[in-house]
């Protein structure tokens, strides 16, 4: 129930209160009560249904002030126990116990004065003290609900928080990642580069033939570097080193029948139709990317779907583009995966696509997980 809904209750009650103190008013004026006492509690109707109506800005005074008045009339018991309402939801319970506390003293001091001849004053008091007791509890009620529901809104914005920095972190782990690999091939590529520029420095006498081939070299490895360095730039990692202190080599298109295999062992039911054209012509880059959509693919297809058939498809030649569209069924209803996951991985995957110049999107359709990825191949 929100703020605005329980004020909108609580002043209907006020309007029912008033309702009843005025008809309590005239049944007393019928039975003949003293116009003294008459005008009392005319006065007394007043001042309670504005304190009442004062207690939606300031419940503790309204609640006050109308339990005071509740000593001189029972027409202002309405207002009084709508205070100690509203005390409850909005302040400690020993705060609003201590005003239903005054509000049930201050009905006894109005059962002593003003004794109900319809009702003893022990029944006075129990059915008095039931009443604050039910507006305590139930003020209570809503204020814990309302401290509840700041805390699980607070909660969201943090895990919402949290999650964004996950995404971040695992697109900046993607693209260190992407940094080491390229690192390798530009290392390797830019030093046969540099032997060759150094032979035509240091062998001025060679051949005109020494001297063009190193100069194609030079050309082709600088033309190649520069493509690699294009998917790289702006992204910085350490070193990755091997067991052997060498760099580790990267897999590309050509290691996805091993890859393959390695699952079937696993025994994960996976269905490759290769249909690529020229695989010996797809770029080194593109083909490590491909390899590693296949991978996440399985991956993800082995925790959440285990025992479920993958059916892969490779499609595309140069000057078209790579088509990657790997698709298995939906686990069954609340079948648990394998073995947890960081929910980062089709995030990180989606970052290496897209600096590769492609597109990765994911999907259910017809109760199957359909991951599709388009890559660049130029002629």
């Amino acid at each position: 129930m929100t703020e605005r809904r329980l004020h909108r209750i609580v002043t209907a009650a006020i309007v029912v209160a008033g309702i009843g103190g005025l008809a309590a008013l005239t049944l007393r004026g019928q039975a003949g009560t003293s116009s003294a006492m008459h005008v009392l509690d005319i006065a007394v109707a007043a001042v309670s249904v504005a304190a009442a109506v004062a207690q939606l800005w300031w419940p503790m005074a309204g609640a006050l002030v109308a339990t005071l008045l509740a000593v001189a009339s029972p027409v202002a018991t309405p207002a009084a126990t709508l205070g100690a309402l509203q005390v409850a939801q909005c302040r400690r319970l020993p705060v609003a116990g201590a005003v239903a506390a005054a509000g049930v003293a201050m009905h006894l001091a109005q059962g002593l004065w003003r004794p109900n001849t319809g009702i003893s004053l022990g029944w006075w008091l129990l059915l008095i003290s039931a009443a604050y007791g039910a507006m305590l509890g139930w003020g209570a009620l809503a204020r814990s609900r309302r401290a509840l529901l700041i805390s699980l809104r607070q909660r969201a914005r943090r895990a919402e928080a949290e999650q964004g920095r996950r995404v971040a972190e695992a697109r900046m782990a993607e693209r260190r990642k992407l940094a080491g690999e390229m690192h390798d091939v530009l290392a390797h590529r830019l030093s046969l580069v540099a032997t060759h520029a150094g032979a035509l420095e240091y062998r001025p006498d060679s051949s005109p033939e020494q001297l063009a081939r190193a100069a194609g070299v030079v050309r082709a490895g600088v033309h190649q570097a520069l493509e690699e360095l294009r998917q790289v730039i702006n992204l910085l990692r350490e070193d990755g080193e091997g067991e052997d202190g060498g760099p580790e080599p990267q897999p590309t298109l050509a290691d996805l029948p091993r890859l393959v295999t390695e699952a079937r062992e696993a025994g994960e039911q996976v269905r490759l139709r290769d249909e690529v054209a020229d695989a010996l012509a797809l770029p080194a880059a593109t083909g490590r990317t491909a390899y590693r959509v296949v991978q996440e693919a399985l991956t993800n297809a082995r925790k959440h779907a285990a025992g479920q058939p993958v059916e892969v498809l490779l499609r595309g030649g140069p000057g078209a583009r790579l088509l990657i569209d790997v698709h298995n069924p939906m686990p069954e209803a609340g079948a648990a995966p394998t073995s947890p996951g960081s929910g980062t991985g089709l995030v990180g995957l989606t970052e290496r696509v897209r600096l590769a110049g492609g597109r990765l999107d994911h999907q259910v359709v017809d109760g199957r997980f359909r991951l599709r990825a388009s890559l660049p191949w130029p002629a």
